[in-house]
């Protein structure tokens, strides 16, 4: 946070590319993926969620805050909301199963295990941990969220956090991007706050106080995006809601300062794996079940 594939018609993943998304609403619209991907490589993005997930077959290859992770069957991996990465196979093929929880519902399960409320986001020191059992308790209960037994689908999903949580992260975040003063920082928010405007980037230097030069220099060394990369990131993560509520593909692209639906399709393709018209038809629940 999938079957969020248009027709095999459409362009979309390749031939061989294969994956299936789809909601828990009762976990506040929770992003379930279940993809095999021979082909399809992810282009940089983020989440405003955390990414918890477990890999079934193959090896994925990604690049995690500056660093170069693989990760293959028995494995957990873990991204916090806000951090740059990718994704692509390695020798061949990966297949992995994805959960795209918000930092609320991380938050209420820690605060289960701890016994106070947390205020704070659960952090996880290791990028990738060797842990079969823990990733097989995650598929289980990834698969079961499918399935027409809630409460069992939901002991399953809660009690494979927690084993999660407890064996591998601990809580209270450092500060993260946005959170502190500086020019980086004064630039970002201004990107969130006008990504839907033409940004021209003498003026987000000047919001910056830096010279463009140097501008594009620290942000990518603060942020591992370029200006424009993170304003398209930052596009798609507001076409995301759009899409879910309903507004067609080129409407959203209008609305979120792409140019053009086919400029939304490649960029949403690129960072969430599937197009922004299969997206919208699996979050409404009209597309069937179809796979690319």
């Amino acid at each position: 946070m999938t079957d969020q594939m248009q027709a095999l018609a459409e362009t979309g993943l390749g031939a061989d590319d294969r994956a299936r998304f789809w909601r828990a609403e009762r976990y506040g619209g929770l992003e379930c993926l279940a993809a095999r991907f021979v082909s399809h490589r992810y282009a940089p993005h983020t989440h405003d969620t955390y990414v918890v997930g477990a890999i079934v077959a193959g090896c994925e290859t990604f690049m995690l805050c500056g660093e170069r992770c693989y990760a293959v069957p028995g494995d957990l991996c873990f991204v916090h909301p806000g951090d740059v990465h990718d994704g692509e196979p390695h020798g061949g093929h990966y297949a992995y199963r994805m959960s795209y929880p918000d930092a609320g519902l991380m938050r209420d399960i820690a605060s289960g295990l701890t016994g106070r409320r947390e205020t704070e986001m659960p952090y996880f020191p290791e990028k990738i941990v060797r842990d079969p059992d823990g990733a097989a308790r995650f598929v289980d209960a990834h698969c079961a969220l499918g399935s027409a037994d809630t409460l069992a689908a939901d002991e399953r999903f809660v009690a494979a956090l927690t084993v999660i949580l407890q064996r591998h992260a601990r809580l209270g975040a450092p500060a993260r991007l946005g959170t502190e003063p500086g020019p980086v920082s004064r630039a970002v928010d201004y990107l969130d706050g006008h990504y839907a405007d033409d940004v021209d980037l003498a003026t987000l230097a000047g919001v910056a106080g830096l010279s463009r030069f140097h501008l594009i220099r620290a942000f990518r060394k603060e942020t591992g995006l370029t200006p424009h990369a993170w304003l398209t990131d930052r596009r798609i993560r507001a076409a995301r809601p759009l899409l879910t509520a309903g507004r067609t593909p080129g409407e959203v692209a209008l609305e979120c300062g792409f140019a053009d639906q086919s400029h939304l399709t490649r960029a949403f393709k690129a960072r969430v794996g599937v197009t922004p018209g299969r997206f919208r038809d699996a979050s409404l629940g009209i597309a069937g079940r179809h796979a690319a």
